[in-house]
């Protein structure tokens, strides 16, 4: 049995996850999944060195949680009705 490499299975996991979330109609879901996926990017990028992956993949987590504080901000702000 081969030795399973941690680090490899990070990399197939985050895009398991990207793949996945991109398949989400409900765009909340899209967003938190597709934040998961591009934060194990980034450990990925970082453990391997790969500064391009490291750093694009922490550039679309951001915007992710970018838009996901301006939904909850938007639904929060929404009068609630009964």
């Amino acid at each position: 049995m081969e030795n399973i490499n941690i680090i490899e299975v990070l990399g197939y996991a985050a895009s398991v996850m990207v793949a996945i979330s991109l398949m989400m109609k409900d765009i909340v879901l899209l967003r938190w999944l597709n934040f998961v996926g591009c934060s194990f990017f980034v450990a990925y990028g970082y453990a391997i060195e790969a500064w391009p992956v490291a750093g694009m993949n922490a550039f679309v987590a951001c915007i992710n949680i970018f838009h996901l504080i301006k939904i909850y901000r938007n639904k929060s702000a929404q009068p609630q009705t009964a």
